[in-house]
């Protein structure tokens, strides 16, 4: 692995990326670990502040630009930020399904789906895993 090809891209991609990684590895424990202790509470209080990081990063990312220095990714940010206080409010409710259903969403569209177009040769985290 290629760390250095994170390290020049700069603080914001570095940020944005490892903490994505954190949070991509402190979900897959979320998914497959007993829910409603202590512990899994505390990990989501974690997962939940990784992910608003990453998103709000993404608004100091500009690789694509479609409208000005803004792209679909600037809205899927806005969206998981949305779904982040959505899903907080309804476990706060009792509603225990619609905080899981949203949670798996988020970890496997917003983390895993894009994560993998960050994998596309030219991009960052291509050259982190596989070299320039």
């Amino acid at each position: 692995m290629n760390w250095q090809a994170l390290w020049d891209d700069g603080a914001v991609i570095s940020v944005h990326a490892v903490i994505a990684l954190l949070a991509m590895l402190i979900g897959a424990v979320q998914l497959v670990t007993p829910k409603g202790t202590v512990r899994h509470r505390w990990f989501g209080f974690v997962w939940i502040g990784a992910m608003a990081i990453v998103a709000l990063t993404s608004f100091w990312i500009h690789e694509f630009r479609w409208w000005g220095e803004f792209s679909i990714i600037h809205g899927l940010s806005l969206a998981v930020l949305a779904t982040l206080v959505y899903s907080v409010r309804e476990i706060r409710r009792g509603n225990v399904v619609a905080h899981r259903n949203s949670m798996i969403q988020l970890y496997l569209l917003a983390l895993l789906l894009t994560g993998a177009f960050t994998l596309v040769p030219g991009r960052t985290m291509h050259a982190v895993f596989f070299g320039s």
